[in-house]
C-alpha cells in the first residue's frame, strides 16, 4: 500500500491484459513493473511518534509546512524525501521512453487532469467528434474502477484502452506506456490521457506528455488554483468547463482565471463547453498548434500542414 494514500499494492488493470503489481511484463516498451508510487512528503517525527506542525495565527494545523511538505504517521521526514526521490526518478525513467516513442512517431500526447465530475469525458467525446478525419484520436482512459468512460469513447469510433488503478489515485509512466502500446497510435496522431480524477497526485506524475491540460468545471470554486497549486502550476492550459451553466451559478469566472494565473502567471486560459459548442473552436485551434510543434522536424510535418 502506497505509505500515504493507499495507491500501490492494488492490482492494476490494463483492459485486456490482466496483470498483478509486482510482475514484470513481457514487451517491447522496456518497463518493468513492480515500482511503488508515492507523492507526497511529511514532517519529521518525534521519539514520541507526533509528527511536527505548524500552528497558523487563525488557527491552522499545517502539517505541509517544512521540507518534506507533508506528515505521514511514523515516518520520518528525511525517509519521506528519499522514498518520494526514488520513486520519482522511477516514473521519471518510464515517461522519458514514452516521451521518445512520441516524438520519434510525431505523435502529440495530451495528459488531462481535473476533480472527479470535471466533464472530462464528456469533453473528449464532443473533441473527438469535432476533430473527426482531421486528426487520428487515441485515447487512454483511467479510473480506480470499471470501464465505463472507455466505452463511450469508443463510441466516437476512436481507439481507446481503460486502465484500471484500484487503489490507485494516478496514472504513471509505465502504465501508459503499456497502454500505448497496446493502442498502437498512428504516426502525427494525437493520444489524449485521461487522468484519475484528481487534483493532487496526477500532479507529480509525468506521463511522457507534451502538455497538462487541466479542466476547471465552473460547478466547481473557483478556489480551486489556490487550493491545488501544484496541478495548476504543473498545467501549460485550462480549460474552464460547462460554461453553459454559468447563468445558473454563482462561479466568478474571472476570479477562477485570475488564481489559476496568480499561481502559473504562464498558463493559457480558455473557455469550453461541450453541450453548447461554446470555446470548442478555440480548443481545436490549440490542439492544431500543439499538434504541429508536435511534428517539428518529422517526416510527416511538411506534409501535415
Amino acid at each position: 500500500m502506497c505509505t500515504v494514500c493507499g495507491c500501490g499494492e492494488g492490482e492494476v488493470r490494463v483492459e485486456g491484459v490482466d496483470k498483478a503489481r509486482g510482475q514484470k511484463h513481457d514487451h517491447g516498451h522496456g518497463h518493468g513493473h513492480g515500482h511503488g508510487h508515492h507523492h507526497h512528503d511529511h514532517q519529521h517525527v518525534h521519539d514520541d511518534g507526533h509528527q511536527h506542525h505548524h500552528h497558523g495565527d487563525d488557527g491552522t494545523l499545517d502539517y505541509g509546512a517544512g521540507e518534506a511538505g507533508a506528515a505521514v504517521p511514523g515516518m520520518s521526514r528525511g525517509r519521506m524525501i528519499q522514498l518520494e526521490h526514488d520513486i520519482l526518478a522511477k516514473n521519471n525513467s518510464y515517461a522519458a521512453e514514452n516521451r521518445n516513442f512520441f516524438a520519434n512517431h510525431g505523435i502529440l500526447a495530451l495528459n488531462l487532469v481535473s476533480s472527479p465530475g470535471s466533464g472530462k469525458t464528456a469533453l473528449l467525446v464532443k473533441t473527438i467528434e469535432l476533430l473527426g478525419d482531421r486528426l487520428k484520436s487515441y485515447v487512454v482512459e483511467g479510473d480506480q474502477q470499471t470501464s465505463a468512460d472507455a466505452e463511450r469513447i469508443r463510441a466516437t469510433g476512436a481507439p481507446a484502452i481503460q486502465i484500471n488503478t484500484g487503489k490507485g489515485c494516478h496514472l504513471d509512466g509505465h502504465m501508459v506506456g503499456h497502454a500505448v502500446e497496446h493502442l498502437a497510435p498512428e504516426d502525427g496522431s494525437v493520444v489524449f490521457i485521461e487522468n484519475v480524477g484528481n487534483l493532487v497526485c496526477p500532479a507529480a506524475f509525468d506521463l511522457g506528455e507534451a502538455h497538462k491540460v487541466a479542466i476547471l468545471s465552473v460547478t466547481e470554486g473557483e478556489d480551486k488554483p489556490l487550493k491545488y497549486p501544484d496541478m495548476f502550476a504543473a498545467s501549460d492550459l485550462v480549460l474552464v468547463n460547462k460554461t453553459d451553466l454559468l447563468p445558473y451559478l454563482d462561479f466568478d469566472i474571472e476570479a477562477a482565471i485570475a488564481n489559476a494565473r496568480k499561481i502559473n502567471p504562464a498558463i493559457k486560459v480558455l473557455q469550453v463547453s461541450a453541450k453548447s459548442g461554446e470555446g470548442m473552436d478555440a480548443w481545436i485551434a490549440w490542439l492544431a498548434a500543439a499538434r504541429a510543434m508536435a511534428l517539428a522536424g518529422h517526416p510527416l510535418g511538411t506534409a501535415a500542414e
